[in-house]
C-alpha cells in the first residue's frame, strides 16, 4: 500500500548566510515574523518596512532520509509552492516551477540528503515575462498579471502589499510499488431518482504487465472494474439518496466514496472522498427582461442570497480548518446561502469546501484572474491550462461548487477601462475566459455549469456589465452616487456591490497602537486602501448624516449605520424583484488584515453593523417598504417553502412618538413568492417629522421585531440630516451576559459596540430602532460583569442634528 511519509520538521529558511527555523506549510512573512526579524506588518505602518521582502531570493531547506525498504518506487510531492522556485535533492536539480496553483511530484527513488527549495523573487519571475511578451494593462500598477501567483499579495484596494513567497501547502513522500492512483474524476449526477456515482480512474505504472483493478464503494454499493492500461471507470447507483441541498432548502447528507486500486488482491493505493447527490443547472435563457441568470438545484429556482469571500489572510497558509470553519460559519449564520470565491485569491481548499459542503453553503468558484489583461502566450498558457485541469478535478467531489467562473471584470475591463487601444490586438485573456477553461470545464466536469467572466451579459452582443444581461457589478453607486440609486436598476444577478465602513473600534486599537484615532490619523489613513477612500465615505454619509467634525467616535458610528444602511437598500429593492432579479453577492463577507473595507466581518473576526443587519436582509421572510410606479407599496418577500400568509398592522407616527393613524390588512405571500401591498395614501407620511411602521403577523411567525415576534420595516420619507429627531431617551439595565434598553423616545439605530466592554466581547444585535415603550435585551458574549455604566458607555444612536 502506498505509504505517505510529511515534510513538516527540520526545516530552515536561509537568505546568504542567514538561517532561520521555518515552519512547513508557511511562508517566508511567517517565518520571519516569528524569528523577530521583521515587525507585525498588520500593525501601524509596518507594511512598508517589510516591503523588502518581496525583492529578496529565500532558500528552504531540510535533510531527507533514504527511503524505507518495501517499496520499489519515491516521489517528492509538493501540494503548493509560492510561487518560482528551484527544487533540488542532494544537489540534483529536479525541477522549477513558476504557478502557485498548482501541485508537483518528482521521482526521488533512492534518493537523499539535502532538499533545497529556492524561491526567487516573485517580482523578478513577473517582471522578466513583462519583459518579454510586453507591457498589459490592469487596475492597479503591480505586475500581478505576468505570473501564477494570488493577485492580492500584491496588494489590492483593501488589502496591502506583501508579496511573500514560500511552502505553502503540505509537502511529503509518498512510496509505493507497482502502480499508484494518479487522478479521479468523480461525476456525481442524479437519474431518474438514483444517485450515480461514475469514478474515471487514471493511474501511474512502475510495472506495464501486471493486472490492475479498481474496487469501489458508496452507500451500501459495490463495484469493481478492470484498469485498461493507465485507465478505468466504474459506476456505482445508488437507490433513492437523500438529496444534499443548499441550507434552508433541506439537508445536506453527505456519503463517503472508497476507491482502491488492487494488484490481484493486494491493495496499492486508496482515494476517499465525500459526495452529495444534487443536480445544477444555470439558467441564462432570454425573455421579456433580457437574459437571465439563475441557480436552479435539484429543479429549485434559487435567489442567491450570496457573499463574496476573499482569502481571509494575506498569507493563506495560516489559515486553519478551524478558521474556516469559524468563518464560514458566520456566513451561514447571517442567512447567507452561496458564496463566491473571488478570482484576485486562490482555487480554496479541502478545508474550505468540506465546512461549505456540511454548512449548505454553495460555492461560485473564480479561475484566479482579477481586474487585468493577462498574456497568453508560452508559458503562461500552458500553466492556465495545467491549473486548471488540476483543480476542477481536485474540487470535484464536493456537492457545494456549484459554479465555475472564468474570471473577474477582465471582460469588463477590455471594453470600458481603455484596454483594447492600448493592446492593439495584443493578447489579454479572452482565450482563456471563452476558449480554454470552457473547454477544460466540459471535458472533465460536465455536471457543472460554467460562466465566462463576472461580470458577464451572455456574449459579445451586449455590454459585459449591462444589468439586464446576466451578472452584474455595481459600483457606480459606491465610487459616485448616493446608496439610494441602487433602486434606480433591476439587475438579473448582482455579483458585486457594497458600500465601505471602518473596521471595529478594538480591531484599530489593536492594529494601530498608541496613535490617537482620527479620521485623518497616519494609521488610519495607511489601513484605508480604496483610492479616495475616505473621501467616498464622507461623501457618502453627507448625503444622510451632518458629517461630525473632530469626533472619531461618533464618525466611527456613523460610517457603520451608514453601510449597513448602504446595503439594505441594494438588497431590499433587488429582493422585492425576484424573480427578475435571481441573487445578490454582496462585497465583501470578510477581510485579510485589519482595514476600512466593504467587508461585514472585520480583518479579526469581529463582526460589524453590516453583518447582523445581513442577518435580517437574507432571512427567509422579508419586509420592505418600496416606491413603485403606482406609489409607496409594503413588499413581503418569502423564500420559505411553505406559504406565508398573516396580517399587516400600519402605523403613521410622528418623530416625537404620537400614531396618527392605523390600520390592519390581510396579506399572502406564495411560497418562493413575492407580495406587495399597497399603503394608503391616508397613510403615507406627509414630511420629514413622520414615519411609516409596518408590523407583519403571521403562522408561522418569523423573529425580527423588538415589539414581540413577527417582522418590522420602516420607512422614513428624509434623510436622516432633515429629520428633527427628539433627542434620545433610554434607560439602561446590565447584567452578566445581556444588556436591556427601554426607549422613552423613538431611539433610531441603537448600537451596542460590545468591543468598547471588552475586546473579546461580542453582541448578538446590531442596529436597531426602538419606539416610545419598546426595549430590547441584548446578549452579550465575553463579558460577564453588571457595569451600566460601561454598557451606556458603549451604546450609540442616531442624534438629532445640532
Amino acid at each position: 500500500m502506498l505509504e505517505a511519509t510529511p515534510l513538516t520538521e527540520g526545516w530552515i529558511l536561509r537568505h546568504g548566510s542567514d538561517a532561520l527555523p521555518a515552519v512547513v506549510p508557511g511562508c517566508v512573512h511567517t517565518d520571519l515574523l516569528a524569528a523577530g526579524v521583521i515587525p507585525d506588518p498588520f500593525l501601524g505602518r509596518n507594511e512598508a518596512e517589510v516591503a523588502w521582502v518581496g525583492r529578496r531570493e529565500w532558500t528552504y531547506e531540510r535533510e531527507v532520509r533514504a527511503a524505507p525498504p518495501g517499496h520499489e518506487q519515491t516521489d517528492l510531492v509538493f501540494d503548493g509552492l509560492d510561487t518560482a522556485a528551484e527544487i533540488r535533492l542532494d544537489g540534483r536539480l529536479l525541477g522549477r516551477v513558476r504557478n502557485m496553483h498548482r501541485s508537483y511530484r518528482f521521482p526521488v527513488t533512492g534518493l537523499s540528503g539535502r532538499l533545497s527549495v529556492r524561491f526567487g523573487s516573485a517580482y523578478a519571475e513577473a517582471e522578466a515575462v513583462r519583459a518579454e511578451l510586453g507591457e498589459r494593462p490592469a487596475a492597479y500598477a503591480e505586475p500581478y498579471q505576468y505570473l501564477r501567483k494570488m493577485a492580492c499579495s500584491f496588494g489590492w484596494d483593501w488589502g496591502p502589499t506583501l508579496v511573500t513567497a514560500g511552502i505553502w501547502r503540505p509537502v511529503r513522500l509518498e512510496h509505493w510499488s507497482t502502480a499508484r492512483i494518479a487522478r479521479v474524476r468523480p461525476l456525481v449526477t442524479v437519474e431518474d431518482g438514483r444517485g450515480v456515482v461514475e469514478l474515471r480512474v487514471d493511474v501511474e505504472r512502475n510495472r506495464v504487465e501486471a493486472g490492475l483493478a479498481v474496487d469501489a464503494r458508496v452507500g451500501g454499493v459495490r463495484a469493481r472494474a478492470e484498469i485498461d492500461g493507465t485507465t478505468g471507470v466504474v459506476r456505482l447507483e445508488v437507490p433513492d439518496p437523500e438529496p444534499w441541498w443548499p441550507r434552508g432548502y433541506g439537508e445536506q447528507p453527505l456519503y463517503e466514496v472508497e476507491l482502491t486500486l488492487l494488484h490481484g488482491d493486494v491493495p496499492l493505493d486508496a482515494w476517499r472522498r465525500r459526495v452529495g447527490f444534487r443536480t445544477v443547472e444555470l439558467d441564462t435563457s432570454a425573455d421579456a427582461h433580457g437574459t437571465g441568470f439563475t441557480l436552479v438545484v435539484n429543479g429549485e429556482r434559487l435567489f442567491a442570497r450570496g457573499v463574496n469571500w476573499i482569502p481571509d489572510d494575506v498569507f493563506p497558509s495560516r489559515i486553519t480548518r478551524e478558521r474556516y470553519r469559524e468563518r464560514l460559519g458566520q456566513a451561514a449564520g447571517a442567512g447567507v446561502d452561496l458564496v463566491r470565491v473571488w478570482g484576485g485569491g486562490i482555487y480554496e481548499s479541502e478545508d474550505f469546501y468540506d465546512a461549505c459542503d456540511e454548512l449548505g453553503l454553495l460555492v461560485w468558484q473564480d479561475f484566479p484572474f482579477a481586474c487585468a489583461a493577462y498574456p497568453e502566450e508560452q508559458p503562461l498558457r500552458g500553466e492556465v491550462e495545467a491549473e486548471a485541469r488540476e483543480n476542477v478535478v481536485r474540487l470535484m467531489p464536493h456537492p457545494s461548487l456549484v459554479l465555475w467562473n472564468g474570471n473577474n471584470e477582465n471582460l469588463w475591463g477590455f471594453r470600458d477601462w481603455g484596454w483594447e487601444p492600448v493592446l492593439a490586438g495584443g493578447s489579454w485573456g479572452e482565450g482563456y475566459y471563452l476558449g480554454v477553461l470552457p473547454r477544460v470545464v466540459a471535458e472533465l466536469d460536465p455536471t457543472r455549469p460554467y460562466t465566462a467572466g463576472s461580470p458577464w451579459s451572455g456574449s459579445w452582443r451586449h455590454h459585459p456589465n449591462d444589468p439586464a444581461h446576466g451578472t452584474h457589478h455595481s459600483w457606480e453607486v459606491w465610487n459616485r452616487e448616493d446608496y439610494a440609486d441602487y433602486r434606480l436598476q433591476v439587475p438579473r444577478f448582482v455579483a458585486e456591490f457594497g458600500w465601505q465602513a471602518p473596521p471595529a473600534y478594538a480591531t484599530l486599537r489593536r492594529a494601530l497602537p498608541g496613535e490617537e484615532l482620527a479620521v485623518d490619523s497616519p494609521g488610519v489613513l495607511h489601513h484605508q486602501k480604496a483610492d479616495d477612500g475616505n473621501g467616498k465615505l464622507e461623501r457618502g454619509l453627507a448625503r444622510h448624516f451632518a458629517v461630525p467634525e473632530g469626533d472619531f467616535d461618533r464618525w466611527h458610528y456613523l460610517m457603520q449605520v451608514n453601510q449597513a444602511r448602504a446595503v439594505a437598500a441594494g438588497i431590499e429593492h433587488w429582493r422585492s424583484h425576484w424573480p427578475v432579479c435571481a441573487g445578490t453577492v454582496v462585497w465583501q463577507l470578510n477581510d485579510c488584515w485589519p482595514v476600512t473595507s466593504w467587508a461585514a466581518v472585520d480583518g479579526d473576526g469581529r463582526e460589524k453593523p453590516l453583518y447582523h443587519e445581513l442577518r435580517r436582509l437574507y432571512a427567509d421572510r422579508l419586509l420592505t417598504f418600496q416606491v413603485r410606479a403606482r406609489g409607496l407599496v409594503l413588499v413581503a418577500v418569502n423564500q420559505a417553502a411553505e406559504r406565508w400568509a398573516g396580517t399587516l398592522t400600519l402605523r403613521r407616527m410622528s418623530v416625537e412618538g404620537d400614531l396618527i393613524r392605523e390600520t390592519s390588512m390581510r396579506f399572502t405571500a406564495e411560497r418562493r413568492g413575492v407580495a406587495e401591498v399597497r399603503v394608503p395614501a391616508e397613510l403615507e407620511p406627509a414630511g420629514p417629522k413622520e414615519f411609516l411602521v409596518a408590523d407583519a403577523w403571521g403562522s408561522p411567525r418569523s423573529s425580527g421585531a423588538e415589539s414581540g415576534g413577527g417582522l418590522r420595516a420602516l420607512h422614513f420619507p428624509a434623510p436622516d440630516r432633515d429629520i428633527p429627531y427628539p433627542r434620545p431617551e433610554f434607560d439602561v439595565e446590565s447584567a452578566p451576559g445581556r444588556i436591556t434598553v427601554t426607549a422613552h423616545t423613538l431611539v433610531r439605530d441603537l448600537l451596542l459596540q460590545a468591543d468598547r466592554l471588552d475586546p473579546d466581547a461580542r453582541a448578538d444585535h446590531g442596529l436597531v430602532t426602538l419606539l416610545p415603550g419598546e426595549r430590547v435585551t441584548i446578549g452579550v458574549s465575553g463579558w460577564e460583569t453588571s457595569d451600566t455604566a460601561a454598557a451606556r458607555a458603549a451604546l450609540y444612536c442616531v442624534e438629532p442634528t445640532r
